[in-house]
């Protein structure tokens, strides 16, 4: 039986700890308003900057909780946006997108190197939506429709991230 206390949550082998657990609460909830206040409408849903968050978090805070907080405060906007149908897509691509960053990028990469990831990052974002918006209204076209705007998301929100990492990188000391 797992028993629950103030310090850890455990769950088989995987420790949480309380000040891990605020983290991620937190950083969830930055996604969260990156991703739902600055919405700007494009085929099959929103523009916004939910991206550049997860790419600050993953690369500035402790992965585990930054990975959690992507999946979460990006499915959150989706559930409280009138988008629930999106929100197993945005799990698996906002994880998979943060993997990318923090794999690629790592903690103190250069410029050139964290730029690279994220646009691969950006890059499969556009992919992952364009390919379920295809599954979800079964029609290519509609599914493409939507590529164009997400790739100017992503191009907006890595460039976002860029300009904030190094003034982020001096100030933030975990």
């Amino acid at each position: 039986m797992n028993t629950i206390s103030v310090q850890t949550i455990r769950t088989g082998k995987t420790h949480w700890s309380a000040r891990e657990l605020c983290l991620a609460a937190v950083m969830t909830a930055v996604v969260f308003l990156a991703t739902f206040v600055p919405r700007i409408p494009i085929p099959l849903g929103y523009a916004h900057l939910g991206d550049a968050a997860i790419f600050l978090l993953v690369l500035l805070l402790p992965s585990r909780p930054a990975l959690l907080a992507a999946c979460l405060g990006s499915a959150l906007s989706d559930l409280l946006g009138g988008f629930a149908l999106w929100i197993l897509p945005t799990l698996l691509i906002k994880f998979v997108m943060g993997y990318l960053v923090l794999k690629l990028a790592q903690k103190d990469s250069s410029i050139p190197r964290t730029a690279i990831a994220f646009l691969l990052a950006s890059l499969w974002m556009t992919a992952g939506y364009t390919l379920f918006g295809a599954l979800l209204y079964a029609s290519l076209s509609a599914g493409l429709a939507s590529a164009p705007g997400l790739f100017l998301e992503g191009l907006i929100n890595s460039g976002a991230a860029l300009l904030l990492l190094p003034v982020l990188r001096r100030n933030i000391h975990l």
